[in-house]
């Protein structure tokens, strides 16, 4: 119960729905175990005694018992999915908002089919649980042990007989639970796992189709697949093992009741009618005992779920904030990065290594490197995506870990290499930042970053939607989009991961001219392979291996003969060459 104990601040608040299912429930079971004792009244008195006047009272008290029953067992159910609905409702929620407060090291291992089924498959899996299988586990004991009694007023010696293979049937039942579960647990890591590669699939199927690799696919889809079919195939084993074994059990029940009894009823120590009344007793307890199996079942799936979705909610957030956190604070954009270090989860070479540098506001400065060497790092740090392990970065002079998160990126304006674009409209995606921004302001953005004549080109213009991640527009387009919503932002600093990478030369000059004025009086990070991107920064920073190698303007670096002027030399001879010939 440890899984169930550390989730109740998800169910308890709603357990008058449960307290009210189970009210009700009682009732249907009390209801029902009057059954057999009309059962007995019409054998022993109505047949074998001839009391047929008794006849129309037991219709009218079987009309009326009917009649609450059914009434008492629709409340019942009601209620029961009620309280599971809004459990899981609560609890889907603080699934969802916790994954929006976690950290990037969480997602840098998280597989994005696992998460998706965790929200699917594991809620709905510990539904269930609450709204059918408390029920069920309280409906048994319940039956089980009002039956008992009501038995032992009928004969304490063949009650005795009768139970005395159900001990065996608890310990089957408890072996089978511990079974069961940890196969149940593997059966949702495994269509995890399974889930993951489908939307792994879809995402990069155009990927897949440029390479021909179909085939590849489909072998390991079904690498998966046999996996997760074995998992279950497992699983109905043991049921298909213990279930039989556990019948098998009840019906010893049945049959040591019917030899006892008979014996007891043709020696006059047991009327006929007190013997099919207690035959339906028996069934009563066999029954559910049966069907605690079920439970079981439904309980090992539940504390299997609860466990996987535990692993979200108990996940720390390491970026967090205080109580002082500077808040309401117009960001000015002076950078200072001191002997910062940084490295990531499971690496264990360093992807900063005592970064020191000072940008002023307002100041453009360049990073260039190779792939991997820290260009990029820089640039989370600033937005606490991730945090040094060693050194400080400020912004105006105070600790990025002093700002108010939101206070921070709200006015930090992101273009990332790979461009995401939400199944929305143009209008909402370039607003995203900015909910609140006037028409007037979308456009003047979507025109600064060289976006505006091809949205007016589409059909619906800016109320065009897009598909998902933005299918349906070029790689050129979406980067622009995005670009286009950083300044309608109107950050104070302003980030260009590669910003300009599929665009074209033509545009890339055309947005590099617009985005002059956007730069001006804004402290600007550009990331760029292509030296044309960064050549007029102020400051040009040459990244290797997690260090700054070199640092100066465009012509500094251009004289020193080092990395930076090689990267030139590539980018430029050939240019060169074809215009001197």
């Amino acid at each position: 119960m440890k899984t169930f104990k550390k989730l109740k601040e998800f169910y308890l608040p709603y357990k008058k729905y449960l307290l009210i299912s189970i009210f009700f429930m009682i009732l249907v079971i009390a209801t029902t175990l009057v059954y057999p004792i009309i059962l007995q009244v019409i054998i022993d008195d109505v047949i074998i005694s001839g009391k047929y006047d008794l006849i129309p009272m037991l219709v009218v008290l079987y009309m009326i018992i009917m009649l609450v029953k059914g009434v008492s067992t629709f409340i019942q159910q009601y209620t029961g999915d009620l309280f599971g609905i809004k459990s899981v409702y609560k609890l889907r929620n603080s699934l969802y908002e916790k994954l929006q407060y976690l950290p990037f090291r969480f997602y840098d291992n998280a597989k994005t089919g696992d998460l998706m089924s965790r929200l699917t498959a594991d809620v709905e899996g510990f539904r269930f649980f609450l709204s059918f299988g408390i029920a069920e586990f309280v409906r048994f004991i319940l039956f089980v042990g009002i039956s008992v009694v009501v038995m032992l007023t009928y004969s304490i010696p063949l009650t005795l007989v009768t139970i005395i293979a159900l001990p065996f049937l608890i310990v089957v039942v408890n072996k089978f639970d511990k079974k069961v579960h940890p196969a149940f647990r593997e059966v949702r890591r495994s269509f995890g796992r399974l889930n993951t590669k489908v939307q792994e699939n879809i995402s990069g199927i155009n990927t897949v189709k440029s390479l021909s690799r179909e085939d590849f696919e489909i072998e390991q889809f079904n690498d998966f697949n046999f996996d997760f079919r074995n998992r279950n195939l497992y699983n109905a084993g043991l049921w298909a093992k213990y279930f039989p074994l556990m019948e098998f059990i009840g019906n010893l029940s049945v049959i040591l009741l019917l030899s006892y009894g008979g014996y007891l009823v043709i020696y006059g120590d047991l009327k006929p009618g007190e013997l099919v009344a207690f035959y339906s007793l028996v069934g009563y307890i066999i029954q559910p005992i049966m069907f605690l199996g079920f439970i079981i079942n439904m309980f090992s799936q539940a504390k299997a779920s609860g466990e996987r979705l535990l692993e979200i909610l108990e996940e720390p957030i390491e970026i967090t904030e205080n109580e002082t956190s500077v808040k309401e604070k117009r960001i000015i954009g002076d950078v200072e990065f001191q002997n910062v270090t940084l490295t990531y989860p499971n690496d264990e070479n360093a992807a900063l290594k005592n970064i020191t540098f000072h940008a002023k506001a307002g100041s453009t400065i360049g990073l260039i490197g190779s792939t991997g060497s820290g260009k990029t790092s820089i640039t989370q740090l600033l937005t606490r995506f991730y945090e040094p392990v060693k050194g400080r970065v400020l912004i105006d002079g105070i600790d990025v870990k002093d700002y108010s998160i939101k206070t921070l990126r709200s006015q930090i304006g992101f273009v990332m290499q790979e461009t995401f674009l939400f199944s929305s409209t143009i209008k909402a995606n370039i607003s995203y930042g900015r909910p609140d921004a006037t028409m007037e302001e979308i456009i003047d953005a979507a025109k600064r970053a060289q976006a505006h004549d091809f949205i007016m080109e589409l059909p619906d213009g800016y109320d065009t939607i897009l598909g998902e991640r933005g299918l349906g527009l070029s790689g050129g387009q979406k980067q622009r989009i995005a670009i286009a919503r950083a300044i309608c932002l109107n950050p104070s600093i302003l980030i260009l991961d590669d910003a300009t990478s599929a665009v074209d030369m033509e545009t890339e000059f055309a947005i590099q001219k617009a985005m002059e004025e956007v730069m001006a009086n804004r402290t600007t990070f550009i990331i760029a392979h292509r030296i044309s991107s960064l050549k007029h920064a102020d400051q040009i920073f040459v990244l290797e291996n997690g260090e700054i190698v070199e640092q100066g303007v465009h012509e500094e670096l251009i004289q020193k003969q080092g990395i930076y002027r090689r990267i030139y030399d590539i980018q430029y001879k050939d240019r060169e060459a074809i215009l001197k010939s």
